[in-house]
């Protein structure tokens, strides 16, 4: 997704009275040339100092500018974390937080580079929402929403991963990307992509319907009534998501379900450890964790 946000904050750079600023933490080469081109000196390298770099962009912000601070993701939210609570959300400063290969994207570096609590965590706190694009083509779209919002935002980049030929919905913080009278399943990001060639193939009657979801928490975009409807009728409900258990977006939705009185059997599929003996891609390390589609459809029976 690097390259898609590359060229949206590019437009939005060289637009009329822009006032973005871009930092990032000496990452992103070979990807954001184009946007530092564009930028010139509202383009700042931070180097290796991502409290500071917080820090610094959280004073941009009071400043009135659109501020934007980028790294991978555990760089961009477990290290500043105390930079991001005390000088950006306390202050309700709307700061753009980027982090680049959320979740086990950056699976063959192993625990130090896993991003696999980072909405939970900063989700916590006040005045902060959190982007999780599903596709490659979500990214303009998500950059001007979060662009726009009053609140702190954070975005996880991943991967799109759409079958081929998939025909990608436009975006929205809730889509449904397969309809079907089965259990129906809510994933988190672009992990939905790759559930879909496994379950439209099904038979209607047992097909899932899939969700994908984009935007947290959901006091800022509740649950479709359709969805909702579908859970009751069905009592089960399964949600996936390449994060932990504890403070997953699954602990935010039981809580949703009891509070609105809806009495459902919740599957939970996450990401289970940050440390296996042995490690590798995201793919593999998604197969791990039973985040895979083969495990989904196993878990529901359908396999």
């Amino acid at each position: 997704m690097r390259k898609q946000l590359c060229d949206a904050l590019v437009s939005r750079a060289v637009a009329k009275d822009s006032k973005m600023v871009f930092l990032t933490g000496d990452l992103g080469f070979m990807a954001l040339e184009p946007l530092q081109a564009a930028m010139g000196e509202r383009f700042i390298n931070a180097g290796v100092a991502e409290q500071n770099m917080i820090s610094v962009a959280a004073a941009l912000a009071r400043q009135g500018l659109d501020t934007w601070a980028y790294s991978i993701a555990p760089f961009c939210y477990a290290r500043p974390f105390e930079q991001i609570r005390n000088d950006i959300s306390f202050h309700k400063l709307p700061v753009r937080l980027i982090g680049n290969g959320g979740g086990y994207g950056y699976g063959v570096m192993g625990p130090t580079h896993h991003a696999i609590e980072d909405y939970g965590v900063l989700l916590t706190l006040p005045n902060m929402m959190a982007f999780t694009p599903v596709f490659d083509e979500d990214i303009p779209e998500v950059v001007t929403r979060a662009g726009d919002s009053t609140l702190a935002s954070y975005l996880r980049l991943g991967r799109g991963e759409a079958p081929k030929d998939y025909a990608i919905p436009s975006y929205a913080p809730w889509r449904q990307l397969v309809a079907g009278s089965g259990t129906p399943i809510v994933a988190v990001g672009p992990l939905a992509g790759t559930y879909i060639d496994a379950i439209a193939g099904l038979p209607e009657h047992v097909r899932p319907s899939l969700w994908a979801l984009s935007e947290l928490p959901l006091n800022q975009n509740p649950a479709p009534k359709a969805l909702m409807a579908q859970i009751e009728r069905n009592g089960t409900l399964c949600i996936a998501e390449e994060h932990v258990a504890q403070g997953s977006f699954a602990s935010e939705f039981a809580l949703h379900l009891m509070k609105h009185g809806v009495a459902a059997r919740l599957t939970h599929l996450c990401a289970k450890s940050h440390h296996y003996a042995r490690y590798g891609s995201q793919k593999y390390l998604r197969k791990a964790s039973g985040l895979d589609a083969h495990s989904l459809l196993s878990i529901l029976n359908l396999a």
